[in-house]
C-alpha cells in the first residue's frame, strides 16, 4: 500500500482506546481497531500503560503502511503546548509528560492533546460545525464537556478551557469540583437520570428512559426535563454573552433525544437571549468517532508543520 498522506490517529478514552489508520488531507479512514484502556493502581503506572498501548497498536496499524504522523489525545485536564496530561480524575495521572513519553516510541511527527477539544476539531471542520468560525461543541453525557472553537481553531488555555458543565448556574448540590450548583449536576446524561429516580422512585439507565417517559406524558420527567434544558439554556446564554459562539452542536446521550432537546431548549434561548448574539442549535454529526478524527486532523497537521 501507499503511504501517501497515511496517518494514525489514537482516542484514549476511560474505558476504551480507538484507533485508526487514515489517508488525508480530509481524513478517509483504511482501518481501525478498538482495545481496553488499562488502568493500575497507580497514576503513572497507567499512564505508562497507556504509551506502551499506544506504541503497539501504532505499530498494528501501521502494518503494510509507512505513516508520515500520528495524533493521541486524551481524557482529563490536557495542556496541548507543553504535552502533558495534567489530572484525569478517571485514570488517574497528574502532570505526565505524554509528549516526551510517546515520541520515545514513536518515529516521526506527534501530535498530542484533548480528547474533546479533538472532537471539537472534527466536528468544526467535518460534521455539524462547518461553515462556522466561532463554535462550542457540547458533548453531555455522564458530565458535560466543552470544546470552545475560536476563529476556526480549538481554545485550551493551558489545558482548563470547555469545563462548561462547571458553570455554576444555580443553587444546589455540591459539586465533586468543589462549587455548588454546577451545570452537570442538573442537566448532564447521568444527572437527568438520577434526578428522575429521586423525584419518582423508579429506577432508569439512562436519560433516553426519561426521554421515553417524557413522550408518554410522565409528569416527574418532564419536571426534570424542563429543569435540565433550562439550566442547559442558562449555560449556552452565558457563553453567548463571553464570546458569541455562531453555533453551539449539542453532543453525547442528551442530544440522542433529537427535537425533544433541540425544541424546548431552542425556544427557552429565545426567551433568555436578549443583546448577545442568539447561536444556532445543531445535533453532532461524527458520534463516537470524533475524538479519533480530530486526533487524525492533529497529525495531519503535524505532518505538514503546522
Amino acid at each position: 500500500m501507499s503511504s501517501s498522506h497515511a496517518v494514525v490517529a489514537v482516542d484514549v478514552g476511560g474505558t476504551e482506546i480507538k484507533a485508526a489508520l487514515a489517508r488525508g488531507p480530509v481524513p478517509s479512514v483504511l482501518r481501525q481497531l478498538r482495545r481496553a484502556t488499562p488502568k493500575l493502581a497507580d497514576g503513572t503506572a497507567t499512564a505508562e500503560a497507556v504509551v506502551a498501548e499506544v506504541a503497539d497498536i501504532v505499530a498494528v496499524l501501521s502494518e503494510g503502511e509507512r505513516p508520515e504522523a500520528v495524533g493521541v489525545v486524551v481524557p482529563g485536564i490536557v495542556d496541548d503546548e507543553r504535552r502533558v496530561g495534567v489530572f484525569s480524575a478517571n485514570l488517574g495521572w497528574r502532570d505526565y509528560p505524554f509528549g516526551e513519553a510517546l515520541a520515545a516510541k514513536i518515529a516521526g511527527p506527534l501530535a498530542f492533546g484533548h480528547d474533546v477539544r479533538a472532537g471539537g476539531l472534527a466536528e468544526a471542520r467535518l460534521g455539524a460545525g462547518q461553515g462556522f468560525d466561532d463554535l462550542v461543541v457540547l458533548p453531555i453525557g455522564t458530565g458535560i464537556a466543552g470544546a470552545l472553537i475560536i476563529g476556526g481553531r480549538p481554545h485550551s488555555g493551558g489545558g482548563y478551557a470547555g469545563e462548561i458543565g462547571h458553570l455554576v448556574i444555580a443553587d444546589g448540590p455540591e459539586c465533586a469540583c468543589g462549587q455548588r450548583g454546577c451545570l452537570e449536576l442538573i442537566a448532564s446524561s447521568s444527572a437527568v437520570a438520577r434526578r428522575y429516580t429521586e423525584r419518582s422512585g423508579r429506577t432508569v439507565s439512562g436519560a433516553i428512559d426519561v426521554a421515553t417517559a417524557l413522550r408518554a406524558g410522565d409528569a416527574d420527567a418532564k419536571l426534570v426535563w424542563g429543569e435540565a434544558v433550562d439550566a442547559l439554556a442558562r449555560a449556552i446564554t452565558q457563553l453567548a454573552t463571553l464570546f458569541a459562539p455562531q453555533a453551539v452542536v449539542l453532543g453525547g446521550g442528551l442530544a440522542m433525544a433529537g427535537e425533544l432537546l433541540t425544541g424546548p431548549l431552542g425556544a427557552r434561548l429565545d426567551e433568555l437571549i436578549t443583546i448577545q448574539r442568539r447561536p444556532e442549535l445543531r445535533r453532532a454529526a461524527l458520534g463516537d468517532q470524533a475524538g479519533c478524527l480530530g486526533a487524525a486532523l492533529m497529525a495531519i497537521e503535524a505532518r505538514e508543520g503546522r
